[in-house]
This record gives structure tokens, sequence and C-alpha cells, in this order.
């Protein structure tokens, strides 16, 4: 990571780097996860990514993002359950303009970035190379990002229905884009996870599948 480096604006503006979010929840040697929390008014500040990253939105308001070396503004309006997969990029800043509470999760792809740990891919014996839901029938699941190293899949189950999803040949991560408990769960290959029922319906779950982990890279 970067924080902390001073940087050169092409005006001769020194800046010095923050973090790319506000707090760490889950680090391994595969991903860091980050909350983004923007009141208001509020900007994140000037960063750098190293690593190709996924954006998850839990609350949402009108933003937009500046380029230290002076290109236009990026307009974001983000859509809560939606997601975006963003490759290493340019120094940049978040504002949020609108009068709303903006929120997200950040996944940092480390194996994809200047901080892979070398760990080796461990294959599981059996399991199939893609995810399932153990339930039959039709699933309220749709795709919202489908890249050949990432998949981000957004389910909204009603009140009190429970889905069991079990990984393919890659991990993956759970989150609960419920603000009352947006929890953000790590899944081996594999392996299941039962989404919790809620009492009311909320926003639902984002799951995060990496791929790439299925064709490790030489």
């Amino acid at each position: 990571m970067t924080a902390g480096t001073t940087v050169t604006a092409p005006d001769g503006t020194e800046v010095v780097l923050g973090e790319i979010g506000t707090r760490v929840l889950l680090k391994n040697s595969r991903v860091r996860v980050w909350e983004v929390s923007l009141q208001p008014g509020e900007a994140q500040g000037w960063h750098l990514h190293h690593n190709p990253y996924v954006v998850l939105c839990l609350s949402t308001s009108p933003c937009h993002m500046d380029w230290l070396d002076g290109s236009p503004a990026r307009q974001l309006s983000e859509t809560v359950g939606g997601s975006v997969y963003r490759p290493v990029s340019p120094v940049h800043m978040l504002t949020n303009d609108g009068d709303a509470l903006y929120l997200n999760r950040l996944i940092e792809v480390l194996d994809l970035g200047e901080e892979a740990s070398g760990d080796p891919y461990f294959g599981v014996a059996g399991v199939p190379a893609e995810s399932s839901f153990e339930e039959a029938g039709e699933i309220p699941a749709k795709v919202v990002v489908d890249e050949d190293d990432v998949r981000v899949q957004h389910v909204t189950p009603e009140a009190g229905e429970s889905y069991t999803w079990r990984t393919g040949a890659y991990p993956a991560l759970v989150v609960d884009l419920d603000l009352a408990s947006p929890d953000v769960t790590y899944v081996e290959p594999g392996e299941s996870y039962t989404l919790p029922a809620k009492p009311e319906r909320t926003s639902g779950f984002n799951l995060v599948e990496l791929r790439y982990y299925s064709s490790p890279r030489t």
C-alpha cells in the first residue's frame, strides 16, 4: 500500500496519498476487504490502487471521482446490489455529492496485483468447476459482473427465505448487504454457505467468485 507516500501532480502540487478505504474488514493472502464510508459532502482523499478490485454498493449517493493527472472528473451513480470490477488505476479521489450516506465494500484481488503473496492455488478433488445452489427451482439471483477473473451475483431472498450456496473450484466471498448486519465471509473452494434468513426483505447478498483461481497463471 502507498498511504503516506508523496506524489506530484502535473502542476507541481505535492499530495500525500491516503488509504483506499475507511477501514479493513477482512484480510488474507488472496483478498483485502475495505469499507468505504462517506457522509454527504465528504471526500475520501487521494489514493492509488495497486491491485484489481471489486466495488459492492450497500448505500448509494451521487459521487464523483477526480484524477490527479487532470483528466475529466467521472460522475458515479451506483445501485445497491450492483458491482463493478476495476483494474489498477491512476491516483484519484472520491467525493460524495449527495445528501445520503455512501457505503461500499471494496475487495482487492491481491493474487492479480502487486501484492500477490505467491501462495499456491489448491484444487479440491471432486468439486464441480461452477458454483451452484443446493435448492431446486428458480433462485432470485442475477449476475451483475461477469469477467474472466471475477463473477459477482446479486441474490435477493424474500423475508424468511434461506438458500445454501456451494462454491466451485475457486474461493468466493459472501457480502451481506443488510445495513443492520453487513457481514463479509470468505469461503474456500468447494465449501457451502447458507445465506441467513431475514425477518424482512433486505437488499440481499453479493456472491463474489474469484474465478481466476481455477486457471492458475504462470
